[in-house]
């Protein structure tokens, strides 16, 4: 437990009912310790602990982690750092998340947004193709988003749109 960061967080608000304030870094290196595994992940998950929480996203191995499990973790994703860690670690990496990255970003729902534009920005930052359709589709969408974002949003949209294919590139 680091004392320091765990007020500091419960300072800032966040809410979970415990907060050990243990850095990503660390997190990273217990997950290590462990094999992927579904039902220990499932069981992390239900704590109510910021750090077991990231420990789940860790230790879900990704090709059992289905996306209705992914939706049911973002209907309690009680923070952006959270969905962020989610993506970074799991749904990005699922034989779903390209498509259900585009159903959520067209939800309304504003976790489930969150992390669909998450996803398209990792998937496109890894070099991931998408046809002119979805392209168009993914743009009118942050549009339509971008009004009303929350920061974190915005940011995710950003993202996305700077990694976008840029017409005038395939025009030559």
């Amino acid at each position: 437990m680091n004392g320091v960061v765990s007020a500091q967080m419960r300072q800032a608000g966040m809410p979970y009912k415990l907060i050990f304030g243990v850095e990503l870094p660390r997190l990273q290196e217990i997950a290590r310790e462990f094999r992927a595994d579904r039902r220990l992940a499932q069981a992390l998950w239900n704590e109510p602990s910021r750090e077991c929480k990231i420990l789940a996203t860790m230790l879900m191995p990704p090709a059992e982690c289905l996306a209705e499990i992914a939706e049911i973790w973002t209907d309690e994703m009680p923070t952006a750092e959270m969905a962020q860690i989610a993506v970074q670690h799991l749904f990005s990496r699922t034989t779903w998340a390209a498509d259900t990255a585009f159903c959520w970003i067209a939800s309304g729902h504003p976790v489930r947004q969150l992390c669909g534009f998450l996803i398209i920005a990792r998937l496109l930052s890894r070099g991931e193709q998408f046809n002119q359709a979805a392209l168009d589709e993914l743009k009118d969408q942050a549009e339509a988003s971008l009004p009303d974002a929350s920061l974190p949003l915005r940011k995710a949209i950003t993202s996305v749109l700077e990694r976008l294919p840029n017409p005038s590139n395939n025009a030559e």
